[in-house]
């Protein structure tokens, strides 16, 4: 930011100039330039004026520009600063940017960050990088104008508590499973005479060991996702083989607690996708749905075209995610039921991940709960034009079984987390 807003300054500080003294900075700009050999030649003969060249530059620059007077009446505001609402007219409307300028016009030059309501910008909350420079008015005791320069750091600061957020949640999920670790090898060296005991804590081992390495995979997952690789090219993927891939998947953890996947809907649609990247994503749909799910219940899970997408739903029978949840269950690390969470050995990454998926292949992903009723997850890909891939039959030439979105009786004790 340093460099742009150093040419705004100068560019500002050209206008005043020109407009005050009528020196010809354009005419320097343009008095002299190269030819093909480097040989100078001379510039055009009628160059434009300073403060016009200078106006105009300004104009087409992102960085908001104010320029005010001693007495806080706006003698100049490109269109980057009148768009983002803080100039009406002549005044500034921000008694913080206000401030500010006062300030700089007893010390010379100040740095600052502003934040802006919604109700003055308009579509949001906006944190403005300020710096006011104080410029000179000539020839004197008259205080020259202050000039504003304003660069929307909106995103920015996002993405630092982004980052700061993800840092210290990795931290602390990583802590979990190492501790664990570290505490049940201990126990496992002070019960080495005691056979059962040694096997009782290295089954937990196993569990923790596992929870680790599923943590690392979803985050190096979670990463390529988020750009640190370029997306493969996307392919024809049929729609019947990435619900069968995850179907088979989950079906042993499932079969654990005696729950039926129930699949179906439309067959031979095709989407144009990754298809790894997919069955992942349908897969944490479908794991996360067992995971917090009651036994002896059913997970529905289909796929229609509708409005030229492919919508994957899958539909579990729990109590449904709470109202002020469900806005959330998307955000990495974020979990309805904390309790439940660690003792089924979720990581918080799988809805996460399938925001991803979906986003990466212009499509989206929401999701329907109401406690009592349960919960549809749905997985919105962007339909393929028809013929791009030859229809897959179902395996062993099985017709699809009826697709119940209902996905069973909701159970009184079922969980309500999700990760």
């Amino acid at each position: 930011m340093s460099s742009t807003v150093a040419l705004v300054v100068g560019l500002v500080i050209g206008l005043v100039v020109g407009v005050a003294g009528g020196v010809p900075v354009a005419a320097f700009l343009l008095r002299r330039r190269r030819d093909d050999r480097g040989r100078a030649t001379p510039a055009d003969p009628t160059p434009l004026p300073e403060a016009v060249l200078a106006r105009r530059l300004l104009d087409l620059i992102d960085p908001a520009v104010v320029l005010l007077d001693p007495d806080d009446v706006v003698l100049l505001a490109n269109p980057a600063a009148r768009a983002l609402g803080i100039v009406r007219e002549t005044r500034l409307l921000v008694p913080e940017l206000l401030e500010l300028a006062r300030t700089v016009h007893d010390s010379g030059r100040r740095r600052a960050e502003v934040s802006l309501s919604a109700s003055i910008v308009g579509g949001g909350p906006r944190v403005l990088g300020v710096l006011g420079v104080r410029l000179e008015s000539g020839p004197g005791p008259a205080p020259g104008p202050v000039a504003l320069v304003l660069q929307d750091v909106t995103e920015a600061r996002r993405v630092e508590a982004v980052r700061r957020d993800f840092v210290a949640n990795v931290g602390h999920e990583l802590k979990t499973p190492v501790g664990a670790l570290s505490l049940l090898a201990e126990a496992v060296e002070d019960a080495a005479d005691d056979p059962e005991t040694v096997r009782r804590f290295a089954s937990r081992m196993v569990h923790e060991a596992d929870r680790l390495a599923r943590l690392v995979r979803e985050l190096i997952d979670l990463s390529r996702l988020q750009g640190g690789e370029p997306l493969p090219e996307l392919m024809p993927v049929e729609v019947d083989t990435v619900v069968a891939e995850a179907v088979d998947r989950t079906k042993l953890a499932a079969s654990a607690k005696q729950i039926a996947i129930v699949s179906g809907g439309e067959g031979g649609l095709v989407v144009r996708g990754v298809e790894s990247q997919l069955a992942t994503a349908v897969t944490n749909l479908l794991a996360n749905a067992v995971a917090y799910s009651p036994e002896h219940t059913r997970i529905a899970v289909g796929a229609r075209a509708r409005g030229g997408f492919v919508e994957i739903t899958v539909t579990d029978s729990g109590i449904g995610i709470p109202r002020e949840d469900r806005s959330r269950v998307f955000e990495r690390f974020y979990r309805v039921d904390q309790s439940r969470a660690s003792r089924t050995g979720g990581t918080g990454l799988g809805l996460a991940i399938v925001k991803h998926v979906a986003t990466n292949h212009g499509g989206s992903v929401s999701v329907w709960s109401e406690e009592g009723l349960g919960s549809t997850f749905t997985l919105r890909i962007p339909l393929a034009a028809r013929g791009a891939a030859p229809t897959i039959p179902n395996p062993a030439g099985a017709a699809p079984a009826e697709h119940d979105l209902a996905g069973g009786q909701a159970a009184a004790d079922a969980p309500k987390g999700r990760s």
